[in-house]
């Protein structure tokens, strides 16, 4: 991509931004520029919206460094609600606990059906779970092994992402942004170059392996950039399907990352 020319970034955008990485800061400024020059009234129009994520979180999966990165995890948009909304890829903010005793997943987890069909789908892969019997029946006996005393397993949605991130996760969607108002595709299509710019920082970091894994129709359509040409990608169907928790490809990557393990 050519380097678009820098434009003033209305003060939400700003805000942002400082919650980032420094290390992030050039790139993703650059990005915003990109889209500028595609929809030069995109932000202007944004600012006078209700949007999610809310409380200046719009950069939140930007908060580690760039060369922590190994995984770019791409998702379709956030959660269409202020508590839920973080900033992050399909992580819900109004998940604390993950397990209810003799109960399986807590009710915040079964509410949110992606991060309830991926920690399933987790599970099934490290074995802790039958793949014929995924019901919150069969889930009772493994939340009864996980907040067991000095279990060793995490306890809180918070711990799961901070997990994903040390594993090196960057965990975005591919829309930033969601509007009540506007289809998700759309705001998906604005944020394009923005991605485009991400993808090649990232494919700058020469000594990295970096993989990226595409959930849903929306992220997947990022294969036809130039810009993945360099990452190996694994895709897959988003997780609000039930088909997620038995696929295969999901299955083989994140088994041996042990995601519940406390550390």
């Amino acid at each position: 991509m050519t380097a678009a020319k820098k434009v003033a970034l209305p003060e939400f955008i700003e805000t942002a931004l400082a919650a980032a990485h420094p290390s992030w800061h050039a790139h993703l400024r650059s990005g915003l520029n990109a889209m500028s020059a595609e929809q030069p009234n995109y932000f202007s129009t944004l600012a006078q919206h209700d949007f999610f994520p809310t409380e200046n979180r719009l950069f939140a999966a930007f908060t580690q460094p760039i060369t922590s990165v190994r995984f770019v995890l791409l998702g379709e948009g956030p959660y269409p609600r202020a508590a839920s909304a973080t900033g992050v890829c399909f992580m819900d903010g109004a998940v604390q606990s993950l397990w209810q005793p003799g109960a399986g997943l807590s009710k915040p987890v079964n509410r949110a059906t992606s991060l309830r069909n991926f920690i399933k789908m987790v599970l099934v892969a490290e074995g802790v779970l039958n793949i014929q019997n995924t019901t919150a029946s069969a889930l009772t006996s493994v939340a009864e092994l996980a907040c067991a005393p000095n279990s060793g397993w995490i306890q809180t949605g918070a711990e799961l992402q901070a997990n994903l991130m040390q594993q090196g996760f960057l965990l975005l969607n591919a829309s930033l942004v969601f509007r009540t108002e506007v289809a998700p595709v759309q705001d998906a299509k604005a944020w394009l170059p923005f991605l485009r710019t991400i993808l090649q920082a990232l494919s700058m970091q020469n000594e990295l392996e970096i993989k990226l894994i595409l959930w849903g129709k929306i992220a997947e359509k990022i294969r036809e950039l130039p810009e993945a040409d360099k990452f190996l990608a694994l895709a897959s169907e988003h997780p609000y399907n039930l088909s997620f928790i038995a696929n295969p490809v999901m299955q083989n990557l994140f088994k041996s990352l042990h995601l519940f393990k406390a550390h």
